[in-house]
């Protein structure tokens, strides 16, 4: 079974950084993707980066140009550098992992952003 574990949350003040990391283990393939959602209060959940096996990369338009995706594909692990940060950026923010030929998708358990003075 997959367990995806996720670090470097935390309270950042507006227009400070972040760096989320998430480490997969269990697969029996590696993936087709990895990546994060993120969730606010109130509102759905929404794709904020994913980067491919073959490194190509998308990212939500609310976070293009300030957020930037990487992985290690070797470890099955992603980061998430986040700079500009702004109160909406306040969520929980979910790992992903997609399963190459399926496309099923396991989540980690979240981790709480919040940004704020």
């Amino acid at each position: 079974q997959v367990q995806l574990v996720e670090s470097g949350g935390g309270l950042v003040q507006p227009g400070g950084s972040l760096r989320l990391s998430c480490s997969a283990s269990g697969g029996s393939f590696s993936p087709y993707a990895m990546g994060w959602y993120r969730q606010a209060p109130g509102k759905a959940r929404e794709l904020v980066a994913a980067v491919r096996n073959d490194g190509t990369t998308n990212y939500g338009a609310s976070v293009q140009g300030r957020f930037r995706i990487s992985g290690d594909n070797a470890k099955e692990t992603v980061y998430l550098q986040m700079n500009s940060l702004t109160p909406e950026d306040t969520a929980v923010y979910y790992c992903h992992r997609v399963r190459a030929g399926t496309g099923h998708i396991d989540w980690g358990r979240g981790t709480q952003v919040t940004v704020s003075s």
